[in-house]
């Protein structure tokens, strides 16, 4: 199954446990494929190197290149051309949206409402990190 994940998905699964980690689990054991872009990564360097996330990196024991490091080695980068107009009512997330019809995703993961509430965008399902997790599971059955 093809997947880009928005970045708040990556960042949680990076850093924490519970389904976004599952999530990146099901990458790494080749049950799924993720994509980014570079818009996608940029913005995830950018919140990971926030003063914020200092104390979590400091639990963990590692830094923001190395989870970046780790997390492209998971990943398929694709160009995504920027959407022709706005879709989400937060323009950024348009890279999200953008990524997915470059990656030609089957689904896109993200707990942005701006996102979710769109529900679907080109025929691609927006999807919590859990409702992907019980089509993964319905899928194996």
């Amino acid at each position: 199954m093809r997947i880009v994940l928005d970045a708040n998905i990556t960042i949680s699964g990076l850093l924490w446990y519970g389904a976004p980690r599952k999530i990146i689990d099901a990458a790494r054991s080749e049950q799924i494929k993720l994509f980014s872009s570079r818009e996608l990564l940029e913005e995830l360097e950018d919140v990971l190197w926030r003063p914020k996330l200092a104390a979590r990196f400091a639990q963990i024991g590692k830094t923001p290149s190395e989870l970046i490091d780790a997390y492209t080695v998971l990943i398929t980068v694709v160009s995504a051309t920027p959407l022709a107009y706005s879709v989400s009512t937060d323009p950024d997330d348009d890279a999200v949206l953008a990524c997915a019809l470059a990656a030609r995703a089957e689904a896109m993961v993200s707990g942005d409402n701006d996102l979710l509430t769109l529900k679907i965008f080109h025929g691609i399902p927006i999807l919590t990190a859990s409702a992907l997790l019980a089509r993964l599971a319905d899928s194996t059955d």
